[in-house]
């Protein structure tokens, strides 16, 4: 059959696009450059957009029509073009980061930074890279806690980037807003400021290659946990609470919060700071001051694995202030608490990266 371009178009104006219902042709989605060599015939198709659900089956029925009604031997071929350019992927952040935790509590005072610091310690004690990163803007407490609050991290130049370098103890490199504000002034910002600092610890710090990048959030759900989660693709969140009603109603928050559709977070697991009181003097006493296992009661209810419950004794708060993170001392009860916390956290992280897909970086429309 002898081939010609108006039985080319004939033939195509028989197929609808879906999103509109009108047929091809006239929607100007044929090209006018329709060339046709003996059987071998080539034309361009234009979309709108590059990620158009009916693209390829309309490039499939616009074949199928050529075949049909023109020629069932031609050789066709279609350019398919779009009017919409598609954006580029954004680069990733911390390419050589394998895992980023967010250690968050729904209040402030259950021990968050302390649990941070501790599992930090602990990780790096097993042999582990870990980054741990202050985001709590407005109460940065990391450096006392490494007794590094005088610290100025210097700039470097790395692949043609000026990257601040973390400070490193105790096998954590570290990075705290602490450090670049005087430690006896309020942080007096407003939320993009808070928000665009955070950013410029996490893009701008040389944290190099991690096995276990941890984030220590302020209390609560905020500016800060969304531009996170808008910065960064989290693998996992941990949640810390006392056994406290009304620690564990807004624990509650933080969990639904990182679980809900927009942010999609999985959840590790729940950790109950000052599960018990145990005196120096009568180690083998517990004294539960703030209630019992109230923590591990929700864990159970929300089907969310407890990661350690850690008790209160009079070190944990003597090595804080001074600089020395409790989880140094393996051979105490509460150290041993640190390291087994550890330990599960690094077993759920691995659980959860060979059961569940990669979390996504949470996008705003119009971002």
């Amino acid at each position: 059959m002898n081939l010609y371009p108006k039985l080319i178009t004939d033939a195509l104006s028989t197929v609808r696009y879906p999103g509109t219902g009108k047929d091809i042709v006239l929607s100007g989605m044929v090209g006018d450059d329709i060339r046709i060599d003996g059987n071998k015939v080539s034309f361009s198709m234009t979309f709108e957009k590059p990620n158009d659900p009916f693209l390829k089956s309309v490039v499939k029925a616009a074949e199928t029509a050529i075949h049909t009604y023109a020629d069932k031997d031609a050789e066709v071929t279609i350019e398919v073009k779009t009017t919409q350019v598609a954006r580029p992927t954004p680069e990733k952040l911390l390419p050589q980061v394998k895992n980023i935790l967010a250690i968050s509590s729904g209040k402030g005072g259950v021990g968050k930074s302390t649990v941070s610091a501790n599992l930090a310690v602990a990780l790096a004690a097993q042999g582990y890279k870990v980054g741990l990163l202050d985001a709590d803007i407005f109460g940065p407490s990391i450096p006392k806690m490494f007794d590094i609050e005088n610290a100025r991290p210097v700039v470097s130049k790395v692949e043609g980037r000026d990257l601040i370098e973390p400070e490193e103890k105790y096998g954590v490199k570290i990075l705290s807003i602490g450090f670049f504000v005087n430690p006896d002034d309020a942080v007096l910002w407003r939320g993009a400021m808070a928000s665009n600092a955070l950013k410029q610890l996490i893009s701008d710090g040389n944290w190099g290659e991690l096995d276990y990048f941890l984030i220590d959030l302020p209390p609560g759900t905020s500016d800060i946990q969304l531009t996170l989660v808008q910065t960064l693709s989290i693998t996992g969140a941990i949640v810390v609470s006392t056994p406290q009603q009304v620690a564990l109603a807004d624990a509650r928050k933080g969990i639904s919060m990182f679980q809900g559709d927009k942010v999609n977070v999985p959840v590790l697991g729940l950790v109950e700071n000052m599960a018990w009181f145990t005196p120096e003097e009568l180690p083998d006493n517990r004294y539960y001051l703030f209630g019992r296992e109230g923590c591990k009661e929700l864990a159970e209810e929300l089907k969310l694995p407890l990661l350690g419950q850690i008790p209160i004794v009079q070190g944990i708060c003597e090595s804080g202030d001074m600089g020395k993170p409790i989880a140094l001392d393996q051979d105490s009860i509460i150290g041993q608490a640190f390291m087994y916390l550890a330990i599960r956290v690094a077993e759920e992280t691995t659980y959860r990266n060979e059961n569940l897909a990669p979390t996504e970086r949470v996008v705003v429309q119009g971002k």
